[in-house]
């Protein structure tokens, strides 16, 4: 079998202490393959960005493990770990923000080439021309510029080129797009396609677009209150979903057709506190199958089929009941 790129196990983030403890991030487990692109995906506040963030070691983890390309990350001191964040990148929700305001833009994307110190300054101005113009930015008019004369859309395909000058081998994508128009949003995204095959990276995937992940992942992870619900291929996670909240997730992302009848699957009650999660399946306040048993024992996941991973007691498990069937 194939060896993992990044293998989290048991990935733990708890923020403040004792009565106003709140863990982010509750446990999970899931890899990323070299080459391919893994969505995260779940409501605002289930832990996505935290994951993001605590993968490249940007945010205190409390237990687990994070172990990259053979390495657990979490064991490496400040050095070790400097030393190996050149093969990690981080592209950031707000791209504007995320440029330093007081240095053009030829600076800002030939940082990483200062601070490793690789080549001299006539190979790195080459090096960052070229990877401006890759990303659909003219060097000699934007180089002598500062961020604030830019669009969302081209800061952030700034932000990528300054991201692949370090030769990276993953990048995680933290709700890169949500803040850009949706012409824009599929202009990045196509960007980010190309430049995928061409430099042969591995991504992960963080958003809340539904449509958007479907299109960009290999596969998708659904996270719910810091725990993970679901993890499978993209095709089929989306036609066949089998836990509850993936369907109640998919069931209210909108279709762009008025003949489509939609069919919203309403979840009863009210999202719980993170202060206050509740006992076995964090799900089961707003379940529709939950049972005493959901109260009683946290689900772990469990392989339904090859590749397709569930974190529920009673999953739709219809699905590859019909799936066996239409085989045979």
């Amino acid at each position: 079998m194939t060896t993992p790129l990044l293998s989290v196990k048991d990935l733990v983030v708890t923020y403040g202490r004792k009565r106003s403890a709140v863990q982010a991030v509750a446990g999970i487990s899931f890899e990323v393959f070299e080459g391919e692109t893994l969505g995260l995906v779940g409501e605002s506040g289930c832990g996505k960005s935290t994951t993001g963030r605590a993968i490249l070691q940007l945010e205190a983890i409390t237990s687990g493990s994070v172990t990259f390309d053979g390495t657990d990350l979490t064991t490496l001191d400040r050095e070790a770990m400097r030393q190996k964040r050149s093969e990690l990148q981080m592209l950031f929700q707000d791209p504007i923000s995320s440029l330093n305001p007081r240095r053009k833009i030829s600076q800002i994307v030939a940082e990483p080439l200062a601070i490793w110190n690789r080549g001299d300054q006539a190979s790195r101005e080459q090096v960052v021309n070229d990877i401006l113009l890759e990303v659909g930015i003219d060097p000699a008019l934007a180089g002598d510029r500062y961020p604030r004369e830019f669009s969302g859309g081209q800061c952030q395909r700034i932000s990528i080129a300054r991201s692949l000058v370090a030769n990276p081998k993953l990048l995680v994508c933290d709700e890169m797009v949500s803040a850009l128009d949706v012409s824009v949003q599929a202009q990045i995204i196509n960007l980010l396609t190309d430049l995928k095959q061409k430099h042969n990276l591995t991504l992960l995937f963080i958003a809340h677009d539904l449509a958007v992940v479907k299109n960009v992942s290999d596969r998708v992870a659904v996270m719910y209150l810091g725990k993970m619900c679901e993890i499978g291929p993209s095709d089929l996670l989306y036609e066949k979903p089998l836990h509850p909240y993936t369907e109640a997730l998919l069931s209210a992302a909108l279709v762009p057709d008025p003949n489509v009848e939609l069919n919203h699957t309403v979840l009863q009650g009210e999202p719980p506190s993170p202060l206050n999660p509740p006992s076995g399946c964090r799900f089961r306040t707003r379940c529709p199958k939950a049972q005493d048993r959901c109260a009683a024992e946290v689900p772990e996941l469990r392989e339904l089929a090859p590749g397709h991973q569930v974190a529920c007691h009673f999953p739709n498990t219809t699905t590859y009941v019909t799936l066996q069937s239409s085989e045979h």
